[in-house]
Order: C-alpha cells, then structure tokens, then sequence
C-alpha cells in the first residue's frame, strides 16, 4: 500500500522531468515543453523507505515510461541515475532517482513479472482520512504465484535504441522507454499496461533468469 500525501512539491514532477528528458537519447521523438502525464502506478517497498512510482508521459504523439524512485537520503553509488532533489512540503527532501538504477526498483518489477505481485493500492491522506486512489494504468503480468525472487543488491542499467536492460546478476529486466503502441509483445515473462487512452495492452517490460 502507497500512501499521498496532500502535499506541494517543488518542483513538481514533471518539471523534474523536462530538465532531464532533453538529456536521454530514447527522448528524441518527444518536447520537453509540451509533456502530458497520462497515468502513474506504484509498486511497494518491502521495507516501506524507498517510493517506487512509474509515469506514463506523453508528448508529440508519442508516450514514454519513466520509471522513478524517492528517497528521504542519496542512494549510494547511483550518481549516475539522480535526476534531481524536489522539496516535499510534508516528507522534506526527496532524491529522485532514473529507477533502472535503483535495486530496490529491480526487485520490485522482477516480483510484479515473475509472482503477479500486483501494483500498490494508493490511499490520499486528507487530514488523516484515507481515500483511495483510482487506479489509472491497469497492469497485466504473465508471472504466477512462485518462490521468492532472489534478493537484489545492485541495479546496473545499459541502454541502447529506446530501451534499457538492468543487470542485477541474477535476471536481466528490459524496459521499454518509448512504448508501441500498436501491441506488439516480445518474451514469455512480460508487464503490459492499458490505460484510458489505450486499450490495447502495451508492453512495459520483461525479465529474462541468466
């Protein structure tokens, strides 16, 4: 369970996003002045410290997937993957994190594709009343009910045409950035997602065990 805050943060996500899109070669065919959000979902974090959000993100016709990690301290050894630092009027200081780099982002995507561990249920705290928070991608996973997936300690993300693969040593993640519309699925082991705008489900990721 992902809890929102009623908060105000500065700056906001999507002005995050637009100093750092221009910078990822995947973002070519997008504007950084003209950036929609069409939906988020959450995954959770086992030990409840680290917040695990996906955007979907529109812009000139195109939607790209932008996998994020918050956290109240920097991640240690991911320099490379800080977008940057938002004001959080409730939880202070977040560091926002590119999530391909980012362990505990790896180990939760792998549970969603390999056990159909399902995305966060997210409750808005208004004035300690909590309300929930209609779902606005609907995921759809291959994974069944299985053992636990082994634990991830390191996140090494290496992208290359329009998606990234993350290297944990024990399975390789692949995320689609730019996302095909059309369908087109690729892999046994898969997360797809349809939103109100799509209903033809879209492949989001795969896991492949080495």
């Amino acid at each position: 369970m992902a809890i929102i805050h009623t908060a105000t943060l500065i700056p906001s996500k999507i002005e995050l996003l637009s100093t750092w899109l221009p910078s990822q070669p995947w973002f070519t065919d997008g504007d950084p002045t003209d950036l929609v959000r069409l939906g988020s979902f959450r995954f959770d974090d086992p030990d409840g410290e680290v917040g695990v959000e996906t955007l979907l993100v529109a812009s000139k016709g195109a939607v790209f997937q932008v996998p994020l990690t918050y956290r109240g301290s920097p991640l240690q050894g991911a320099e490379a993957s800080l977008i940057g630092t938002m004001e959080h009027s409730v939880l202070g200081q977040r560091w926002a994190y590119d999530a391909a780099g980012d362990p505990v982002y790896a180990s939760t995507l792998a549970k969603a594709i390999l056990t159909g561990q399902p995305q966060a249920e997210q409750l808005l705290d208004v004035d300690g009343q909590f309300k929930r928070v209609p779902d606005s991608v609907h995921l759809q996973t291959t994974g069944i009910r299985r053992t636990e997936v082994p634990v991830v300690s390191s996140a090494v993300p290496e992208t290359v045409a329009g998606v990234t693969t993350i290297h944990t040593g024990h399975f390789d993640l692949v995320i689609s950035r730019q996302l095909n519309l059309s369908g087109g699925t690729s892999g046994p082991q898969i997360l797809t997602a349809t939103w109100a705008e799509q209903m033809v489900p879209v492949q989001l990721a795969s896991v492949s065990e080495v």
